[in-house]
C-alpha cells in the first residue's frame, strides 16, 4: 500500500511539473525573431534582433500584452536562404509563435514566404524591397520603390541634374527588380539606353578595385553621372573604402545607397564619404521628441551610448507597435483575426508623422534623402510634402501596372484589373 501511495505521489509530482510547464508555456505569448547573426548580413540584421528583444521588454515592463508575459524566440537563419525556410518553419511549427519579426534581403523574404503561407504564420518585414508582391500573411514595413528609389532618382534627376546613371547591386531579387523597375522609369523620362549601366556582384565582394574604376570611366563622358546603389550587407565596407581610395567624390559621382545607413557607416570612416546620399524613410539625425525618447530607450537598453539607430529599426518599431494594437483590437493573437484587424490601424513613426496599414499590406511612410556627415550621420537635404502610400505593384512595369493588391475589399494580393481575375498569392 505505501509503495501504491509513494508511486503515486511521485506520478503526481511528475504530473504537476509538467502541468505546470505546460501551464507557463500557455502564460507566455511567443514572439519569433528571425534575423541573421551570422554570415555576410549580421552586419544590418544582429541590430534587428535586438531591437525586437528591446521592444518585447518595453511591453512586458507595461503588464505585456492580453495579460501575458511576451516571450522571444530567437534563431539564426545564417545568411543562408534556404535556412531561412527551415527556421520559419520551425518557429511556426514546433515553437508555435504567434508572430515573427524578421528577414532582410529579399531571396531571405521569398524564400519563408511559401512556409508563412502554408501554415498561415504573420510575417512582419521591416527592410525596403522591390515590391512585385503582396501576401496576405506578411506585413511590409519597409518602403516599397515608390518610397524610395523613385523619389531618389528623381531627386538625382531634378535636384542635381545627374544624366547618366549607373545601376549597382548585389546579384539578387531586390536589386535586380529595383533596377528593371528604375531602367524603365529612366527610359520612360526620355534618359537614352548608353546612358544607363548596370551590374551586378555577389554577396560579400570585396574586390572593387576595377569596378570602381569602371564607374569613374562611364561617368567621364561630360554628362552628370551618378550611381544608385543597392548594394547590400558587408559588400559596402570595401566599395566605399574603395571610392575613397580612387578619389571618387560626392561632387564628381554622388552615390546614392539603399541599403546603407548609420549602422554600416558606423564602421567606416567617413570623412571621403560626406555628401554621399542615402533614400531612406527615416534618419538618426531627424529631431522629434519621439525619435530622441526612441533613441535613448535603444542607448539603456544595448548598454551603449555609441550605438546608432536606423530605418529598418523604426520599422520594426511600428511594426511591433501595430501588432500590439491589431492583437488588442482582436482580443487574441490568433493570426486570422490580427490580420483582419491591421488594415486601417495607425501608430506614430518616429520622425512625427503616422504609419497607417493599407489594404495592400503596406504602410504609409515619408522618404528623406540624406547626406553622409563626416560622423557617419545624415543631413537631410530633401523629404515629400507628407507620407507616400506604399504600392505593392510598379506602374512602370508592363507586367505590374495592371496589378492591384487588396486584401480589405479584393482579398487579393495581384488582382489583375483588366481580366478581373486573381491570380492567388503571389511568390514568383
Amino acid at each position: 500500500m505505501k509503495r501504491k501511495a509513494s508511486f503515486m505521489t511521485a506520478w503526481l509530482l511528475i504530473a504537476g511539473v509538467v502541468f505546470s510547464k505546460a501551464a507557463a508555456a500557455q502564460d507566455t505569448i511567443k514572439v519569433g525573431v528571425l534575423h541573421s547573426l551570422s554570415g555576410t548580413m549580421a552586419i544590418s540584421e544582429t541590430t534587428l534582433k535586438d531591437t525586437i528583444l528591446m521592444m518585447i521588454d518595453a511591453q512586458n515592463k507595461k503588464g505585456g500584452l492580453l495579460g501575458k508575459k511576451l516571450e522571444a524566440v530567437v534563431v539564426d537563419p545564417a545568411s543562408d536562404w534556404p535556412l531561412f525556410a527551415e527556421k520559419a518553419a520551425q518557429l511556426l511549427e514546433k515553437d508555435k509563435v504567434a508572430v515573427v519579426f524578421g528577414c532582410w534581403t529579399s531571396v531571405s523574404r521569398k524564400s519563408v514566404l511559401p512556409v508563412f503561407e502554408k501554415d498561415n504564420g504573420l510575417l512582419f518585414y521591416p527592410v525596403q524591397y522591390e515590391g512585385e508582391e503582396s501576401s496576405k500573411n506578411v506585413i511590409y514595413t519597409g518602403a516599397a520603390p515608390n518610397q524610395q528609389a523613385i523619389p531618389a532618382v528623381d531627386y538625382l534627376m531634378k535636384d542635381v541634374g545627374v544624366k547618366r546613371w549607373v545601376l549597382e547591386g548585389t546579384d539578387y531579387v531586390y536589386p535586380r527588380t529595383t533596377n528593371k523597375i528604375l531602367e524603365a522609369y529612366l527610359l520612360a523620362k526620355g534618359v537614352k539606353a548608353e546612358d544607363i549601366s548596370i551590374n551586378y556582384t555577389p554577396f560579400g565582394f570585396s574586390d572593387w578595385q576595377t569596378r570602381v574604376a569602371a564607374i569613374k570611366k562611364f561617368g567621364s563622358a561630360g554628362k552628370k553621372t551618378a550611381v544608385v546603389s543597392t548594394i547590400n550587407g558587408d559588400a559596402n565596407v570595401p566599395f566605399y573604402k574603395e571610392l575613397g581610395n580612387q578619389k571618387v567624390s560626392a561632387e564628381d559621382i554622388p552615390v546614392v545607397a539603399f541599403s546603407v545607413g548609420e549602422e554600416e557607416l558606423s564602421g567606416l570612416d567617413a570623412k571621403p564619404l560626406v555628401g554621399h546620399l542615402a533614400a531612406w524613410n527615416y534618419f538618426e539625425s531627424i529631431k522629434t521628441p519621439a525619435n530622441t525618447a526612441f533613441i535613448n530607450q535603444w542607448h539603456t537598453f544595448i548598454k551603449n551610448p555609441k550605438r546608432t539607430t536606423n530605418d529598418p529599426m523604426e520599422a520594426h518599431y511600428i511594426g511591433f507597435n501595430l501588432w500590439v494594437k491589431a492583437v488588442e483590437k482582436a482580443k487574441s493573437t490568433d493570426v486570422e483575426k490580427v490580420l483582419a484587424a491591421l488594415p486601417g490601424l495607425e501608430t506614430p513613426n518616429l520622425t512625427g508623422g503616422i504609419a497607417k496599414v493599407l489594404p495592400n499590406h503596406h504602410i504609409t511612410k515619408p522618404v528623406y534623402i540624406g547626406e553622409v556627415k563626416a560622423d557617419g550621420q545624415f543631413n537631410v537635404v530633401w523629404k515629400s510634402a507628407g507620407t507616400v502610400p506604399g504600392d505593392a505593384w510598379s506602374d512602370f512595369l508592363p507586367g505590374s501596372k495592371d496589378i492591384d493588391a487588396d486584401w480589405v475589399t479584393l482579398k487579393c494580393g495581384n488582382y489583375n484589373k483588366t481580366t478581373k481575375k486573381c491570380s492567388g498569392q503571389n511568390y514568383k
